[in-house]
């Protein structure tokens, strides 16, 4: 799939890169990897172009491909001092991270199997490992399913799959068809401009408070209810009906958008 009008900047931590199968996914991971060049357009990672600086780039990334492309009859361990050594380090250096790294991932002793004999999810911790094990200042991931602790560094991780993204990610970029249908923050920064409200006590008074005051109330049941309140303004008149009612507020949190109604909204849209 081509890339058409796209234009993105992926900042630090982990943004999820999502979209249907044939979206576009792919190819860009290809185009940062410096594996293709763009008909047009500019692409810069690392402070450099991938395109004509590919050796450069690639030896700052870790990639996990999604393709298995594991040797069968090479430990785990093995192939990933192999990958150690190919981004420069030295024996016993690329063998202690590739230790450590396998420990990290959850291998432990099974590192030391063929991989042609471990299951389906240790060559995915194996693939994960040799991305991390030379400490890559970008991390690309396409289509991973095992768990991921970024540890203070940058991750593209590329997948359809929505709630392995929601539980790693910190921004997301939705492609359909090539171009971007969505760029969004995960958390409180893109509020639905929802709040829900917990009271000791009966909520029924500041409920009517507020509807007094022009806000709309949603859910109201026992200590608990929602209100629309999408600005500041909104949010001044939901504490003074809270004052004004004495309610005791225990808790009070903007709500966030599901990731789910943000994808369907994004690759169901639109022509």
């Amino acid at each position: 799939m081509a890339l058409d009008g796209f234009t993105v900047e992926v900042d630090t931590g982990v943004t999820g890169l999502l979209g249907p199968n044939g979206a576009g996914k792919t190819t860009l991971l290809t185009l940062v990897l410096g594996l293709a060049r763009p008909e047009a357009g500019q692409l810069e990672v690392l402070g450099h172009d991938p395109a004509s600086a590919g050796p450069t780039v690639r030896a700052r990334l870790g990639y996990s491909p999604e393709r298995d492309v594991l040797p069968p009859h090479v430990s785990a361990a093995d192939f990933v001092v192999h990958m150690a050594r190919i981004h420069g380090l030295p024996v016993t250096a690329a063998r202690t991270r590739a230790a450590d790294t396998l420990r990290w991932v959850g291998l432990g002793e099974d590192a030391r199997r063929p991989l042609g004999t471990l299951s389906t999810g240790q060559r995915q911790r194996t693939l994960l490992a040799q991305a991390l094990v030379h400490d890559p200042d970008l991390v690309l991931l396409d289509e991973p399913t095992a768990g991921l602790d970024p540890l203070e560094r940058d991750v593209l991780v590329s997948s359809h799959l929505l709630p392995e993204i929601e539980r790693v990610a910190d921004a997301v970029v939705v492609l359909r068809a090539g171009r971007v249908a969505a760029h969004h923050l995960l958390g409180s920064d893109q509020a639905t401009g929802e709040v829900r409200i917990e009271v000791d006590g009966d909520a029924g008074g500041l409920a009517a408070a507020c509807t007094a005051r022009g806000l709309t109330v949603h859910d109201q049941h026992a200590g608990r209810l929602r209100v629309h309140a999408p600005d500041d303004r909104a949010l001044d008149t939901l504490r003074d009906a809270a004052v004004a009612t004495g309610a005791s507020l225990r808790r009070v949190q903007r709500e966030a958008p599901a990731l789910a109604d943000l994808y369907h909204a994004a690759t169901l849209g639109g022509p």
